[in-house]
């Protein structure tokens, strides 16, 4: 186990790095010159290349990210062109609470897509089983902003049981302190989620369904709500758990939609208003982000299914 971290963990940086340098290198082919950005339109060319010149961007491209690699490596993501502001206390100030939507969108997915899975497999072909996998694949279809769209016409304006906007406290406990006005937010995450969730659990649980244990749990005696919790759960999940861990920068995308629906100050909503206002730094920080997340949830949800299941042998 030890050396199969080891492995991990470099291959990871390599591909980390990778993406580093693939983002970089297209930034600056989209903006060669970001006094013109910074100073604007009107800026004098004397005055963009002094700027440039002061600031380094008018090293070869190679240069400067060796430069981002540098500052990178002491844990400096670089300074907002617009805001003003290091870009590492941005992203620390709205982390928090797109990791907390992000987390009760996806507990909330998990509470219902497992039980539900499993019961379409129990009850394969029948009413339930049809009736979920359609309705799993129209809402898989659905754009999560039309969704989102959706649930404000009925739920806030048609009956207003929740408001249209997400609360605009900067806690990241905000999902916790104020359900109802969370409540939009998370259901659109977690919603398009289950779609995806329940059907592979479905596909799990029917083919641990056929497997030599149950019957021999079966034959025994055993009740069958015992044999799908002790016995079918677990080893039906460990599908489950790859797929979340592949699913984790998805989350981080279906943020910067939800969050600009619903107004909500987050990561997503910081990105987006980066983007309009050409801030590369930002833009260039939020994608390492998920990069980070992508890798990391492949490496957890590996290490997870590689504890969980003990048929698996982890060699050189």
């Amino acid at each position: 186990m030890t050396w199969y971290v080891v492995r991990r963990l470099a291959v990871s940086f390599l591909v980390l790095l990778g993406i580093s340098a693939v983002v970089f290198f297209l930034l600056h082919l989209v903006s060669d010159s970001p006094g013109r950005v910074v100073l604007g339109q009107r800026a004098s060319p004397e005055a963009v290349a002094a700027f440039n010149q002061e600031h380094g961007f008018d090293r070869p491209v190679v240069v400067q990210y060796v430069g981002y690699l540098g500052r990178l490596a002491h844990g400096d993501l670089g300074r907002s062109y617009k805001l003003n502001e290091n870009v590492g206390t941005l992203l620390r100030q709205n982390a928090g609470r797109s990791a907390m939507l992000s987390l009760a969108g996806l507990v909330l997915a998990l509470l219902i897509a497992v039980p539900l899975g499993i019961l379409q497999a129990v009850r394969r072909n029948g009413f339930v089983d049809r009736f979920a996998t359609a309705v799993s694949y129209v809402l898989y279809a659905t754009p999560s902003f039309l969704l989102g769209l959706i649930l404000i016409a009925v739920f806030s304006q048609t009956l207003p049981l929740f408001p249209a906007e997400a609360s605009q406290s900067h806690s990241p406990w905000v999902v916790f302190t104020d359900p109802r006005a969370m409540a939009l937010p998370v259901i659109t995450l977690a919603v398009t989620s289950v779609a995806i969730f329940a059907q592979y659990q479905r596909s799990s649980a029917l083919d641990q369904l056929g497997q030599d244990y149950i019957r021999v749990a079966r034959a025994k005696g055993l009740p069958e709500r015992l044999i799908l919790t002790r016995h079918l759960l677990r080893n039906a999940c460990l599908p489950l758990i790859t797929l979340v861990g592949t699913l984790v920068p998805t989350l981080l995308a279906g943020n910067l939609i939800v969050e600009s629906l619903f107004n909500y100050p987050g990561l997503g909503l910081l990105f987006l208003n980066s983007l309009q206002r050409e801030d590369y730094p930002v833009l260039l920080a939020y994608t390492l982000i998920g990069g980070v997340l992508t890798v990391a949830g492949n490496f957890a949800a590996d290490l997870v299914v590689a504890v969980a299941d003990r048929r698996i042998e982890l060699r050189k």
